[in-house]
Protein backbone atom coordinates (compact mmCIF):
# COMPACT_ATOMS: atom_id res chain seq x y z
CA UNK A 1 0.00 0.00 0.00
CA UNK A 2 0.85 3.27 -0.34
CA UNK A 3 -0.85 6.97 -1.60
CA UNK A 4 -1.51 8.21 -5.29
CA UNK A 5 -2.31 11.86 -6.21
CA UNK A 6 -5.50 12.17 -7.49
CA UNK A 7 -5.83 15.73 -8.02
CA UNK A 8 -3.83 19.28 -7.85
CA UNK A 9 -4.62 22.93 -7.51
CA UNK A 10 -3.37 26.16 -6.86
CA UNK A 11 -4.13 29.69 -6.46
CA UNK A 12 -2.35 32.97 -6.49
CA UNK A 13 -3.13 36.40 -5.65
CA UNK A 14 -4.75 38.70 -7.97
CA UNK A 15 -1.87 41.18 -7.62
CA UNK A 16 1.27 41.33 -9.51
CA UNK A 17 4.39 43.43 -7.80
CA UNK A 18 6.73 43.45 -11.04
CA UNK A 19 10.38 44.79 -10.95
CA UNK A 20 9.69 47.72 -12.32
CA UNK A 21 7.16 48.40 -9.20
CA UNK A 22 9.97 47.32 -6.68
CA UNK A 23 12.58 49.76 -8.58
CA UNK A 24 10.38 52.62 -6.75
CA UNK A 25 10.60 51.04 -3.69
CA UNK A 26 13.58 49.74 -3.01
CA UNK A 27 17.37 50.82 -4.51
CA UNK A 28 17.25 48.01 -6.87
CA UNK A 29 16.41 47.22 -10.45
CA UNK A 30 14.56 44.92 -12.67
CA UNK A 31 17.87 43.89 -14.70
CA UNK A 32 19.51 43.43 -11.25
CA UNK A 33 16.80 41.45 -9.69
CA UNK A 34 16.38 38.68 -12.76
CA UNK A 35 20.25 38.79 -13.12
CA UNK A 36 20.78 37.32 -9.49
CA UNK A 37 17.17 35.33 -8.82
CA UNK A 38 15.02 34.46 -12.15
CA UNK A 39 12.32 36.47 -10.98
CA UNK A 40 10.45 39.22 -13.20
CA UNK A 41 7.21 39.35 -10.97
CA UNK A 42 5.33 38.11 -7.83
CA UNK A 43 2.07 37.76 -6.58
CA UNK A 44 0.74 39.73 -3.74
CA UNK A 45 -1.99 38.76 -1.49
CA UNK A 46 -4.52 41.51 -0.55
CA UNK A 47 -4.36 43.04 3.22
CA UNK A 48 -7.86 41.09 4.23
CA UNK A 49 -6.30 37.50 2.09
CA UNK A 50 -5.10 35.59 4.66
CA UNK A 51 -3.54 32.10 4.29
CA UNK A 52 -6.93 30.21 4.61
CA UNK A 53 -8.52 31.96 2.22
CA UNK A 54 -5.64 31.01 -0.74
CA UNK A 55 -5.42 27.37 0.16
CA UNK A 56 -9.55 26.96 0.12
CA UNK A 57 -9.43 28.37 -3.84
CA UNK A 58 -6.50 25.77 -4.59
CA UNK A 59 -7.60 22.86 -2.81
CA UNK A 60 -11.34 23.29 -4.37
CA UNK A 61 -9.28 23.54 -7.52
CA UNK A 62 -7.58 20.28 -6.66
CA UNK A 63 -10.66 18.89 -4.87
CA UNK A 64 -12.78 19.55 -8.42
CA UNK A 65 -10.04 18.10 -10.37
CA UNK A 66 -10.02 14.82 -8.13
CA UNK A 67 -13.90 14.50 -8.35
CA UNK A 68 -13.81 14.60 -4.08
CA UNK A 69 -16.62 16.61 -2.06
CA UNK A 70 -15.67 18.04 1.26
CA UNK A 71 -17.18 15.38 2.82
CA UNK A 72 -14.94 12.64 1.67
CA UNK A 73 -11.51 13.73 2.67
CA UNK A 74 -10.68 12.42 5.89
CA UNK A 75 -7.36 14.34 6.94
CA UNK A 76 -5.81 17.53 5.78
CA UNK A 77 -2.11 18.41 6.32
CA UNK A 78 -1.54 22.18 5.90
CA UNK A 79 2.98 23.37 5.77
CA UNK A 80 2.86 27.31 6.23
CA UNK A 81 4.79 29.52 8.10
CA UNK A 82 2.74 32.57 7.50
CA UNK A 83 -0.85 30.95 9.11
CA UNK A 84 -4.04 33.22 9.89
CA UNK A 85 -2.77 33.21 13.49
CA UNK A 86 -0.65 31.73 15.61
CA UNK A 87 -3.50 29.39 17.17
CA UNK A 88 -5.19 27.90 16.27
CA UNK A 89 -3.86 25.91 13.00
CA UNK A 90 -5.31 27.43 9.63
CA UNK A 91 -5.90 24.02 8.83
CA UNK A 92 -8.85 24.18 10.96
CA UNK A 93 -9.37 27.94 9.12
CA UNK A 94 -9.80 26.10 6.10
CA UNK A 95 -11.82 22.93 7.22
CA UNK A 96 -14.37 25.51 8.34
CA UNK A 97 -14.18 27.13 4.71
CA UNK A 98 -14.39 24.11 2.48
CA UNK A 99 -16.97 22.58 5.38
CA UNK A 100 -14.95 19.44 5.80
CA UNK A 101 -15.81 18.50 8.88
CA UNK A 102 -15.32 14.72 8.58
CA UNK A 103 -11.26 15.48 8.75
CA UNK A 104 -8.58 15.74 10.94
CA UNK A 105 -6.52 18.37 10.53
CA UNK A 106 -3.44 20.04 11.82
CA UNK A 107 -0.65 22.82 10.45
CA UNK A 108 3.40 21.53 9.85
CA UNK A 109 5.81 23.91 10.17
CA UNK A 110 9.08 23.01 7.53
CA UNK A 111 9.71 26.59 5.72
CA UNK A 112 10.06 26.17 2.80
CA UNK A 113 10.26 22.12 2.53
CA UNK A 114 7.39 21.43 4.28
CA UNK A 115 5.07 20.09 1.46
CA UNK A 116 7.16 17.55 1.14
CA UNK A 117 6.98 16.91 4.59
CA UNK A 118 3.42 16.54 4.03
CA UNK A 119 3.69 14.19 1.56
CA UNK A 120 5.53 11.68 3.77
CA UNK A 121 3.30 12.26 6.55
CA UNK A 122 -0.02 11.63 4.55
CA UNK A 123 1.56 8.35 3.50
CA UNK A 124 2.39 7.26 6.68
CA UNK A 125 -1.05 8.06 8.43
CA UNK A 126 -2.61 6.68 5.56
CA UNK A 127 -0.56 3.65 4.37
CA UNK A 128 -0.21 2.01 7.96
CA UNK A 129 -2.42 -0.61 8.55
CA UNK A 130 -6.35 -0.87 9.68
CA UNK A 131 -5.77 3.36 8.96
CA UNK A 132 -9.33 5.82 9.24
CA UNK A 133 -7.82 7.88 6.92
CA UNK A 134 -8.18 6.88 2.97
CA UNK A 135 -7.97 10.37 1.52
CA UNK A 136 -6.59 13.94 2.40
CA UNK A 137 -5.52 17.24 1.04
CA UNK A 138 -1.93 18.13 1.61
CA UNK A 139 -1.02 21.66 0.92
CA UNK A 140 1.66 24.97 0.91
CA UNK A 141 0.16 28.17 1.40
CA UNK A 142 2.60 31.27 2.48
CA UNK A 143 1.46 34.40 2.85
CA UNK A 144 5.03 35.41 3.15
CA UNK A 145 4.88 38.82 2.15
CA UNK A 146 3.38 40.02 5.62
CA UNK A 147 6.98 38.94 6.81
CA UNK A 148 9.05 40.94 4.71
CA UNK A 149 11.04 44.17 5.24
CA UNK A 150 10.67 46.20 1.91
CA UNK A 151 13.23 48.44 3.18
CA UNK A 152 15.92 45.43 2.91
CA UNK A 153 16.41 45.15 -0.86
CA UNK A 154 18.57 41.59 -0.52
CA UNK A 155 15.24 39.90 0.62
CA UNK A 156 11.82 41.89 -0.57
CA UNK A 157 12.47 40.96 -4.04
CA UNK A 158 12.89 37.10 -3.42
CA UNK A 159 9.41 36.48 -2.35
CA UNK A 160 5.63 35.84 -3.09
CA UNK A 161 2.25 34.79 -1.80
CA UNK A 162 0.16 32.01 -3.05
CA UNK A 163 -0.75 28.21 -2.59
CA UNK A 164 -0.83 24.50 -3.91
CA UNK A 165 -2.90 21.72 -2.98
CA UNK A 166 -3.22 17.67 -3.72
CA UNK A 167 -5.40 15.31 -2.91
CA UNK A 168 -4.16 12.27 -1.97
CA UNK A 169 -5.78 8.70 -1.36
CA UNK A 170 -4.65 5.50 -0.59
CA UNK A 171 -3.28 3.72 -3.16
CA UNK A 172 -3.42 -0.64 -3.03
CA UNK A 173 -1.76 -2.77 -5.13
CA UNK A 174 -2.95 -2.87 -9.03
CA UNK A 175 -4.49 0.31 -8.66
CA UNK A 176 -4.18 3.25 -11.52
CA UNK A 177 -3.07 6.44 -10.48
CA UNK A 178 -0.20 9.18 -9.87
CA UNK A 179 1.87 6.83 -7.56
CA UNK A 180 4.17 8.16 -4.64
CA UNK A 181 6.63 5.79 -5.23
CA UNK A 182 9.15 7.14 -2.16
CA UNK A 183 10.65 10.42 -0.13
CA UNK A 184 13.47 11.23 1.97
CA UNK A 185 13.34 14.29 4.55
CA UNK A 186 16.40 15.94 6.82
CA UNK A 187 17.14 18.29 9.00
CA UNK A 188 20.14 20.12 10.47
CA UNK A 189 19.34 23.16 13.54
CA UNK A 190 23.23 23.69 13.78
CA UNK A 191 21.73 26.46 10.84
CA UNK A 192 18.84 28.02 12.60
CA UNK A 193 20.47 31.41 12.23
CA UNK A 194 20.94 31.66 8.55
CA UNK A 195 17.63 32.36 7.56
CA UNK A 196 14.92 33.12 10.21
CA UNK A 197 12.65 36.05 11.59
CA UNK A 198 14.40 36.82 14.61
CA UNK A 199 11.81 37.86 16.71
CA UNK A 200 7.81 37.38 17.30
CA UNK A 201 8.04 34.12 19.02
CA UNK A 202 8.36 33.18 22.71
CA UNK A 203 12.12 33.24 22.26
CA UNK A 204 11.91 36.74 21.69
CA UNK A 205 8.69 38.41 22.08
CA UNK A 206 7.52 41.35 20.05
CA UNK A 207 9.06 44.76 21.39
CA UNK A 208 9.50 48.35 20.70
CA UNK A 209 12.92 47.41 20.34
CA UNK A 210 12.01 44.81 18.01
CA UNK A 211 10.14 47.02 16.01
CA UNK A 212 13.47 49.71 15.75
CA UNK A 213 15.40 47.26 14.57
CA UNK A 214 12.58 45.29 12.18
CA UNK A 215 13.44 41.79 13.90
CA UNK A 216 9.84 40.43 12.82
CA UNK A 217 11.00 39.99 9.28
CA UNK A 218 12.93 37.37 7.16
CA UNK A 219 16.33 37.62 7.44
CA UNK A 220 18.90 35.75 5.44
CA UNK A 221 22.48 35.00 4.44
CA UNK A 222 21.66 34.28 1.20
CA UNK A 223 25.11 33.19 -0.14
CA UNK A 224 25.72 30.66 2.35
CA UNK A 225 22.21 29.25 1.89
CA UNK A 226 22.94 28.92 -1.54
CA UNK A 227 26.34 26.58 -1.42
CA UNK A 228 23.54 24.21 1.36
CA UNK A 229 20.55 24.57 -0.31
CA UNK A 230 22.32 22.83 -4.02
CA UNK A 231 24.33 20.10 -2.03
CA UNK A 232 21.24 19.26 -0.01
CA UNK A 233 18.48 19.10 -2.48
CA UNK A 234 20.98 17.35 -5.23
CA UNK A 235 21.41 14.61 -1.69
CA UNK A 236 17.93 14.19 -0.98
CA UNK A 237 17.40 13.32 -4.61
CA UNK A 238 19.78 10.62 -4.98
CA UNK A 239 18.88 9.04 -2.21
CA UNK A 240 15.24 9.02 -3.20
CA UNK A 241 16.53 8.02 -6.90
CA UNK A 242 18.71 5.06 -5.24
CA UNK A 243 15.79 3.84 -2.74
CA UNK A 244 13.23 3.49 -6.04
CA UNK A 245 16.33 1.84 -7.87
CA UNK A 246 16.26 4.27 -10.50
CA UNK A 247 18.90 7.04 -11.88
CA UNK A 248 17.92 11.04 -12.98
CA UNK A 249 18.25 9.35 -16.46
CA UNK A 250 14.84 7.84 -16.45
CA UNK A 251 13.44 11.37 -14.89
CA UNK A 252 10.98 13.41 -16.77
CA UNK A 253 10.44 16.43 -14.68
CA UNK A 254 12.54 17.72 -12.01
CA UNK A 255 10.57 20.21 -9.83
CA UNK A 256 12.52 21.79 -7.03
CA UNK A 257 11.40 24.37 -4.49
CA UNK A 258 11.43 27.72 -6.79
CA UNK A 259 13.86 30.12 -4.81
CA UNK A 260 15.99 30.88 -7.37
CA UNK A 261 16.76 30.17 -10.94
CA UNK A 262 20.45 29.76 -10.14
CA UNK A 263 19.71 27.33 -7.12
CA UNK A 264 17.44 25.85 -9.41
CA UNK A 265 19.84 25.56 -12.71
CA UNK A 266 22.80 24.14 -10.00
CA UNK A 267 20.34 21.14 -9.05
CA UNK A 268 19.38 20.42 -12.36
CA UNK A 269 22.89 20.06 -13.56
CA UNK A 270 24.06 18.48 -10.54
CA UNK A 271 21.92 15.60 -11.53
CA UNK A 272 22.84 15.41 -14.71
CA UNK A 273 19.37 17.04 -15.68
CA UNK A 274 18.73 19.28 -19.31
CA UNK A 275 16.76 22.42 -19.35
CA UNK A 276 13.68 21.11 -20.53
CA UNK A 277 13.83 18.34 -17.84
CA UNK A 278 13.63 21.13 -15.12
CA UNK A 279 10.31 22.97 -14.28
CA UNK A 280 11.04 26.42 -13.65
CA UNK A 281 7.83 29.29 -12.90
CA UNK A 282 9.93 31.46 -9.91
CA UNK A 283 10.32 33.98 -12.60
CA UNK A 284 6.39 34.60 -12.19
CA UNK A 285 5.76 33.88 -8.29
CA UNK A 286 9.11 34.33 -6.74
CA UNK A 287 10.28 32.41 -3.84
CA UNK A 288 6.34 30.78 -2.10
CA UNK A 289 7.72 28.99 0.62
CA UNK A 290 6.04 25.80 1.45
CA UNK A 291 3.68 26.36 -1.35
CA UNK A 292 6.42 26.74 -4.53
CA UNK A 293 6.39 22.87 -5.18
CA UNK A 294 2.81 22.50 -5.30
CA UNK A 295 2.51 25.52 -7.46
CA UNK A 296 4.32 24.33 -9.98
CA UNK A 297 3.26 20.83 -9.64
CA UNK A 298 -0.05 21.98 -10.62
CA UNK A 299 0.85 23.99 -13.34
CA UNK A 300 2.87 21.16 -14.71
CA UNK A 301 -0.20 19.22 -14.83
CA UNK A 302 -2.94 21.74 -16.26
CA UNK A 303 -0.39 22.37 -18.88
CA UNK A 304 -0.88 18.46 -20.21
CA UNK A 305 3.19 18.12 -20.27
CA UNK A 306 2.98 15.30 -18.11
CA UNK A 307 2.55 11.97 -19.97
CA UNK A 308 1.11 8.89 -17.97
CA UNK A 309 3.80 6.64 -16.24
CA UNK A 310 6.35 9.28 -15.88
CA UNK A 311 8.66 10.38 -13.27
CA UNK A 312 8.49 13.23 -11.48
CA UNK A 313 11.16 14.15 -8.37
CA UNK A 314 9.81 16.87 -6.46
CA UNK A 315 12.87 18.44 -3.95
CA UNK A 316 12.72 21.45 -1.49
CA UNK A 317 14.88 23.17 0.96
CA UNK A 318 14.18 25.71 3.91
CA UNK A 319 15.17 27.16 7.03
CA UNK A 320 15.58 24.83 9.79
CA UNK A 321 17.46 23.45 8.13
CA UNK A 322 15.04 21.20 6.28
CA UNK A 323 15.16 19.56 3.30
CA UNK A 324 13.94 16.81 1.23
CA UNK A 325 12.86 14.70 -1.96
CA UNK A 326 9.87 12.67 -3.15
CA UNK A 327 9.42 10.75 -6.16
CA UNK A 328 5.71 10.22 -8.39
CA UNK A 329 5.15 7.52 -11.29
CA UNK A 330 2.32 10.10 -12.83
Amino acid sequence: MGIKIIGTGSYAPEKILTNHDLEKIVDTSDEWIRTRTGISERHIAAPDEAASDMATHACRNAMEMAGVSPDEVDLIILATISGDKPFPSTACFLQRKLEAFNATCFDIQAACSGFIYGIEVAEAMISKQDSKYRRALVLGVEKITYLTNWEDRNTCVLFGDGAGAVVVEKSEEGNSGSRVLGSALFSNGTYTDILDVPAGGSAKPIDEEVLANKEQFIQMEGKEVFKLAVNAMVGACKEVLDKASVTSKDIRWLIPHQANKRIISAVGKRLDLTEKNVYINVDKYGNTSAASVAIALDELVRSGQVERDELILLTAFGAGLTWGAALLRW
